[in-house]
């Protein structure tokens, strides 16, 4: 507008005699035609205003974001709890014996309530200080290579994170871990470690339970010293109630819309029917089996390899990523347990908490069917736990059986000999027991409230997404044997899986499962040597890694040496892969291929024998050419014999003492460059 007036004084001025005559720089059209746009944009400007004005109206709860009770200590506060047990679970496990530890406080005139970290906000452990005689527990299982399970990533994240004072926090942890792996219970030790550098107390020494051993009897024992250092701490005395209290309710509904009862959904009514991304623990996708085929040629055992399709379903997943698949009980065990006890199995049920303020108002999806929950929701394969046996313990109605059920739940020296001999080395069921107990036949409503959930079984995906990226490949061994008492005992998932035969219309191919992501993966510069060793189906994951440094070299990539070590028991039997691996191999994707034959010579050879016979070379690919190794497969045995191997070859290529040598593989680990993806 500035500009506007200085032009309109301009035409009076006389130009140099010099220069011609000019015309006005705006005409009379052009001032209207800008007058009018300022007309408008003034307009505009204070009517919109005007527009926009909201009226003050009562505001409303947005559908879109459910709310959740975030605070546990106005929870505990509200319901009367003084001790809150967190757990961090993977299989279900620890979060069981926080169930338990929960349920032991009222023993003690105490309020126990079992809490998944995930649910809450963990700052406020700052404020549990506010109830008296409060406590704070942590059942800690660690997953993988020293991880946290998935719903304690949060927990572990703030953790690490936060600085805040917990100096009026008491509390006390028990992780859960296995011996075989290399970062045994990490999480658990990290837990406690942690809180007492925030400055919270500790009130009894932290418990490592152990997988590899038995992880029921280390749990009990602590947990025997545990209630009497809490005894002490807050002065008060054991009331002796035992803990024989339902916490659900059974509920039957005669009249119920069947579209409103879960048929073995985890998470969402109808989502089998109506899938919708994204696909997780809580929601799987049900992918068909394209391709189910046997690997082995000879043998007892059935090795497959199964294709899932994943079109469509959005998912991604990487090399060295594992599929989670949720399977479902054989049809015979079910059908013998609810003849043995008598139940309709076709029953519409829902065991609702008696609890009214617990997040968890089902023990498994429902309304449901028994059938249902004994198929899909329920373990009914592993030996029951000992906290299981003392509550049908009530049902038996011969006294020597009930003694006898009593005993193996119970503390002493001869009730925990009992159990191990009678239930887990004997890999009694519930189905065996309830057979070999003829007067045990408690309600079925009771049993499904007690046996632990089914869970999810985890695979090394044998694939490349590059290559595949529309499906998702399994190798897997059927798992069967016959025990003590002559009974022939099959894996759930395995067995299950074996009968995934691809047909046309596709209802029996369906398999649930969703992607867990991994750490174990290959170097970022595909130039990077990698030295992978996996016997057996251990090799899962090294297909995907071969698959996918084959189509890095078909895209002009320069692919360093893939170096693999891989062992069976008989070359004519179970040489898994063998015509793959020798095409990789033929075509110089694979740069080195050793196989071991265990079983094929009267000595038996194993990888890390191949290994060692290859040490000078395996230096030179790790010193010099900053080479990855994976390891894949049986933790209690191969991994550790390989790692021992590479101590051995480290100590006398790189002139080291045994210490120095375990420390130089211990830094590789931690560089990410010695990656292991094994199971006990």
């Amino acid at each position: 507008l500035t500009i506007m007036g200085d032009a309109d004084m301009e035409p009076n001025i006389s130009p140099p005699d010099n220069t011609a005559q000019q015309d006005p720089p705006f005409s009379m059209t052009d001032l209207f035609l800008v007058s009018l746009i300022v007309g408008l944009f003034t307009y505009w400007f204070f009517f919109r205003k005007k527009k926009e004005e909201v009226p003050d109206l009562p505001k409303m709860q947005s559908v879109a974001a459910p709310v959740r009770d975030s605070s546990f200590i106005d929870k505990m506060k509200k319901t009367g709890r003084n001790i809150v047990v967190f757990y961090g679970s993977q299989t279900g496990t620890a979060e069981e014996f926080a169930n338990r530890l929960s349920k032991d406080a009222h023993r003690y005139g105490l309020r126990g309530m079992a809490a998944d970290p995930e649910e809450y906000d963990l700052s406020d452990l700052s404020r549990l200080s506010e109830i008296d005689k409060s406590l704070a527990v942590f059942c800690m299982a660690t997953y993988g290579e020293g991880d946290p399970t998935d719903n304690a990533q949060d927990f572990y994240d703030w953790l690490q994170e936060a600085d805040a004072d917990l100096s009026g926090l008491r509390f006390a942890v028990f992780g859960l871990g296995n011996k075989t792996y290399e970062h045994f219970n990490a999480m658990g030790k990290y837990v406690d470690k942690r809180l007492e550098e925030l400055g919270a107390q500790r009130i009894f020494e932290l418990g490592l339970g152990d997988d590899d051993g038995n992880l029921e009897e280390d749990f009990i024992t602590w947990r025997e010293q545990f209630w009497p250092a809490v005894c002490e701490h807050f002065g008060v005395e054991a009331t002796g109630e035992e803990s024989s209290i339902r916490q659900y309710e059974l509920v039957v509904h005669t009249d119920v819309n069947m579209n409103k009862v879960y048929t073995g959904e985890m998470g969402r009514l109808k989502s089998y029917e109506n899938q919708k991304p994204p696909f997780d623990a809580k929601n799987p996708f049900l992918a068909q089996v394209r391709e189910n085929r046997k690997l082995n040629e000879g043998g007892e055992r059935h090795l497959m390899h199964l294709e899932l399709d994943i079109s469509n379903s959005k998912i991604r997943y990487e090399s060295g990523d594992h599929v989670a698949v949720y399977p479902a009980n054989d049809s015979s065990l079910v059908n013998q347990i609810g003849e043995i006890l008598g139940a309709d199995l076709d029953t519409i049920m829902s065991l609702n908490n008696l609890d009214e303020e617990s997040n968890k108002k089902h023990p498994f999806p429902c309304p449901t069917s028994y059938r249902t929950a004994l198929t899909y929701y329920l373990d009914i394969t592993n030996p029951p736990r000992p906290n299981v046996l003392y509550e049908l313990a009530q049902y038996a109605t011969d006294a020597g059986e009930q003694e006898r059920l009593r005993k193996m739940a119970s503390s002493a020296a001869e009730g925990k000999a009992l159990y191990l001999s009678w239930v887990v080395e004997a890999r009694r069921n519930i189905l065996a027991i309830l057979q070999d107990m003829p007067s045990l036949r408690p309600p079925i409503d009771h049993l499904c409230e007690l046996l632990p959930r089914l869970q999810a079984r985890y695979y090394s995906i044998a694939s490349s997404s590059k290559v595949h990226p529309n499906a998702i490949h399994i190798c897997a061994v059927t798992v069967e044997y016959e025990t003590k008492t002559g009974r022939l005992n099959k894996g759930v998932a395995t067995n299950w899986l074996k009968n995934k035969v691809p047909d046309e219309s596709g209802s029996n191919s369906l398999v649930p499962m969703y992607v867990r992501k991994s750490q174990f993966r290959l170097p970022f510069k595909p130039s990077t040597p990698v030295i992978m060793i996996g016997p057996g189906t251990g090799i899962a994951p090294f297909i995907g890694f071969i698959q996918e440094r084959a189509w890095l070299k078909q895209q002009g990539k320069e692919v360093g040496e893939t170096v693999l070590y891989y062992g069976c028991r008989h070359e004519r039997e179970d040489y898994l892969y063998r015509e793959e691996l020798a095409r990789f191999h033929q075509e110089g994707v694979l740069t080195q291929l050793n196989v071991a034959f265990s079983r094929d010579q009267a000595e038996k050879v194993y990888v890390q024998h191949l290994l060692k016979k290859n040490k000078e070379n395996t230096w030179k690919l790790v010193n010099e050419g900053n080479a990855h190794i994976y390891v894949c497969g049986d933790a209690r045995n191969m991994a550790r014999d390989v790692q021992n191997t590479f101590y051995e070859i480290v100590a006398e290529f790189g002139n080291m003492s045994q210490p120095q040598a375990v420390d130089y593989v211990k830094k590789l680990m931690t560089k990410g460059r010695y990656s292991l993806d094994v199971w006990s």
